[in-house]
């Protein structure tokens, strides 16, 4: 019944969206009323199919993904504003006695202005950003002082993700010469087969400590058992499920932990559902943790354990924000949304991501390599406060 409801609602509200623009639209040139009509049953009809199967039927290529799925985001996205638009310049024009006339005008400005925002926000993901951020951490061994983390998040690789741009992370990430490198959780878009588009552009990654990755909440939606096994067997990187794994420069030692997700239920539901106890584990007593935990809900947690940094993703600065201010749109939402954030001696770093999710759009968010160095220090004073932020090449 609810299902039902939830969708008598959503069609109510797309054919008085269309019949709007439809009204608009008819006269004003040869066949747009027909044109209207065809883009309506173009970008509706692949929603009545994912609703219906609960997902696509078969496995969506590049092509489908490019030609249906994303003329159905950016559709979907911009019909509020026009339909809203529209009928308010409808009620303006008719006190003016030209109510077609003041629905056409405003539909087309609304219409001229979300385009260019979302022109604007395409060019943002390619603009691949490099921010190297400082750690300071008490009692980290002096083995330890200036590691440097290459941090990557939210890269939701699937067919349909450019080649050419996959190409520049992993040349940025190398000419980083990180010691270490870190996954951080939504390795892929939507599909266990998106493993394989992730392997063949980030497999050959290596560093001299280690490459490592984690669960995100979409690599979860995707199937997690299938997801997982995948990435063991294509994957060089190390999958770190809720376990730790003690990095060694001499004598000292230093943990690096990764975490399950909250997508995967609460502790004990599955596998992949975090268990910080379970994480912690194998951390021997005493050694500087660092964690790397998709959702940053879960430094609270990490942080209680006396985990002295947490590297976390998943909010991609709701891929619209104003740094300079503090905000983005994932502020509102979320207690941890972007950038750094202390509680006592535990820090966190909150990366936009490198990739995006759904339609290609950044704007002030845009995506990041994050080159993390911990320092030795006698107090945690700072984390992810950037020393430089520079585009990649």
């Amino acid at each position: 019944m609810k299902r039902l409801v939830i969708a008598v609602r959503l069609g109510l509200y797309l054919g008085a969206s269309w019949l709007i623009v439809g009204a608009l639209a008819n006269g004003l040139f040869p066949h747009a009323l027909t044109l209207v009509i065809a883009l309506a049953v173009y970008t509706t009809l692949p929603l009545a199919v994912y609703a219906r199967w609960r997902g696509w039927p078969f496995y969506p290529k590049a092509a489908f993904r490019l030609l249906v799925v994303r003329p159905f985001w950016y559709t979907q996205l911009v019909l509020p504003f026009v339909s809203v638009a529209a009928t308010v310049g409808v009620l303006i024009g008719a006190v003016f006695g030209q109510p077609l006339a003041g629905g056409r005008i405003t539909a087309g400005i609304v219409l001229l202005v979300v385009g260019t925002v979302l022109v604007a926000g395409y060019l943002g993901t390619r603009r691949l950003v490099v921010r190297e951020v400082d750690a300071s951490i008490p009692g980290l061994p002096q083995e330890f002082d200036g590691l440097a983390i290459a941090q990557v998040s939210d890269l939701h690789v699937g067919p349909h993700t450019s080649r050419r741009f996959l190409e520049r992370v992993v040349r940025t990430i190398r000419d980083l010469s990180p010691d270490v490198i870190a996954v951080t959780g939504d390795l892929v878009d939507d599909r266990p087969e998106d493993v394989d588009a992730y392997a063949a552009a980030l497999g050959a990654l290596d560093a001299p400590l280690g490459v490592f990755m984690i669960p995100g909440n979409h690599d979860v939606y995707a199937g997690w058992d299938s997801v997982e096994h995948r990435l063991r067997k294509d994957v060089p990187a190390r999958l770190l499920l809720n376990e730790a794994h003690v990095l060694r420069r001499g004598d000292a030692a230093l943990v690096l932990a990764g975490t399950g997700d909250p997508a995967g239920g609460r502790r004990g539901q599955s596998r992949v559902a975090p268990d910080v106890e379970r994480t912690l584990a194998g951390a021997p007593n005493g050694v500087t943790v660092v964690a790397l935990a998709h959702n940053p809900a879960l430094w609270p947690a990490l942080a209680k354990h006396g985990v002295a940094l947490t590297l976390s993703g998943h909010t991609h600065w709701g891929q619209l924000a104003l740094p300079s201010l503090g905000w983005s749109l994932a502020s509102p939402f979320l207690e941890h949304a972007m950038g750094a954030y202390r509680n006592e001696n535990s820090l966190l770093y909150v990366s936009p991501g490198t990739g995006y999710w759904g339609i290609p759009f950044r704007l002030g968010a845009f995506p990041e390599v994050t080159l993390v160095r911990l320092r030795r220090a006698p107090a945690a004073l700072e984390v992810g406060r950037a020393r430089r932020a520079r585009c990649a090449a």
